[in-house]
């Protein structure tokens, strides 16, 4: 059980590596007025978009073995809610994919300032993931 915990550590931390610096190239793509430094950014983004993408899929299958080895299928009450922030994290993962389309295809209609506010929203779905793992409120 603890190598597949130590696995669906390193995969998480790689997977939010990913979704925290993602949304930051869209940030600089949204800026960025330079063809060949933004076709420098796409590429960038559609090899982390597509990267980030498996490790998600290690994370998440770890993460379900661990639940199945330790649980079973009685989870407690505090796993039900951190899996619903995973679930919202797994769907930003999968918003970003259109968002890097629409740059591909020139069609992003969104300012910097929204990708700011964008960037963030990960990090509130990690904190409440990280203290519902460490204080099991309920």
């Amino acid at each position: 059980m603890l190598w597949f915990k130590a696995l669906h550590i390193f995969f998480v931390i790689s997977w939010m590596a990913g979704v925290f610096y993602l949304p930051r190239i869209f940030v600089n793509l949204a800026m960025e007025t330079n063809d060949v430094a933004t076709q420098r950014l796409l590429t960038m983004a559609r090899k982390l978009y597509r990267f980030s993408m498996w490790i998600a899929v290690f994370a998440v299958t770890a993460g379900a073995i661990l639940i199945y080895m330790q649980y079973g299928w009685q989870m407690p009450h505090w796993l039900h809610a951190k899996l619903f922030f995973v679930a919202l994290l797994v769907g930003y993962h999968h918003a970003c994919g259109p968002l890097l389309r629409k740059f591909e295809n020139g069609t992003n209609q969104r300012s910097h300032k929204w990708f700011r506010v964008f960037n963030e929203l990960p990090v509130f779905m990690m904190l409440a993931i990280v203290l519902l793992v460490v204080l099991k409120p309920f």
